[in-house]
């Protein structure tokens, strides 16, 4: 019995490789929902995606979680001067290499996690540098979040254009009159960037497709955000939107040590307000006041500046 001879696989007319489906299906490549992976096979809309990244002629383009390269071919088709991917699913790794041989020394693969991964030491002086990727949603928020705590500041990126669910989108780019959205996430991308949502993708756009909406964003490092430690900005939020509906001058006692009306006073706030009514510039006042406190008690200057060595990655509620 004669055997079958293998499908060839026909090349795609955008960048003259083989279409997505085919790179994934000759590589046996499903996505895994424990790696938070759903994969854009659509090479018209991941060049949308590229192009509200540009300019990328002399950029080099950090993207996370590329799986298949369907991102990655566009970032590269339109023009970026360097990309470097982060990938942790070494199933992907023949796939992306096969994209590498075909732009030479413009695609860098890096073998890892993303949340390990030391991004400016990794990029080093090259610039401009921005990140633009599909993230896997199950470390879009925490990623980000790492992102803008980054010292020091400005950062090694030019610009965030990311992936979110539809829901975190909202809050990122949330203020005061968005109650329901706005919350720590919101305080801490706003204190440090300029937000906004670029697009939407349908779910039908993915495969698999996940159970919401996507929505492409923008954020754009602010290059001198108002000044406060970086720890104490995260920890006053957490206090106050971790309690939302409780005026402040309850939500805050969880502050260790502190006195929450006196603290309130001390930021010139209404302590009858909710963590949802006060701005930016008020949560910054709060983590100011509260590096002026604790320097009353331990006798020494307050300090407005973040401290790496301190700096911690929270979780948002």
């Amino acid at each position: 019995m004669r055997k079958s001879r293998p499908r060839p696989i026909s090349a795609s007319r955008r960048d003259g490789l083989p279409p997505l489906r085919e790179v994934a299906a000759a590589h046996g490549l499903l996505a895994k929902k424990s790696l938070g992976q759903n994969f854009l096979f659509d090479l018209n809309l991941t060049g949308r995606i590229a192009r509200a990244a540009a300019p990328l002629t002399n950029a080099t383009i950090v993207e996370i979680g590329p799986g298949p390269g369907g991102l990655t071919r566009a970032l590269l088709a339109e023009g970026a001067r360097k990309v470097v991917a982060v990938e942790r699913d070494g199933r992907c790794l023949t796939a992306l290499a096969e994209i590498a041989n075909h732009y030479p020394g413009r695609l860098d693969v890096i073998e890892g996690d993303a949340l390990e991964t030391d991004f400016a030491g990794l990029i080093g002086s090259e610039s401009p540098t921005r990140v633009c990727a599909n993230l896997p949603y199950h470390i879009a928020t925490p990623l980000l979040v790492r992102w803008l705590q980054t010292e020091p500041w400005p950062p090694w990126f030019d610009r965030l254009v990311l992936m979110f669910q539809r829901e975190v989108a909202e809050r990122i780019v949330a203020g005061p009159a968005e109650r329901a959205a706005y919350g720590r996430l919101a305080v801490l991308s706003n204190w440090r960037c300029e937000t906004r949502i670029l697009f939407d993708i349908p779910a039908a756009a993915f495969t698999p497709p996940p159970k919401v909406r996507s929505s492409l964003v923008e954020l754009v490092p602010r290059p001198a955000p108002l000044a406060c430690d970086t720890q104490l900005l995260s920890e006053v939020t957490q206090a106050a939107f971790g309690q939302r509906r409780k005026m402040l001058r309850q939500s805050l006692k969880s502050l260790a040590g502190s006195d929450a009306v006196g603290l309130l006073a001390r930021a010139d706030i209404d302590p009858t307000l909710r963590a949802e009514e006060i701005g930016i510039e008020r949560f910054v006042a709060l983590a100011r006041a509260l590096n002026e406190e604790r320097a009353d008690h331990l006798g020494r200057k307050p300090n407005l500046m973040p401290n790496d060595r301190r700096r911690k990655l929270i979780r948002l509620r």
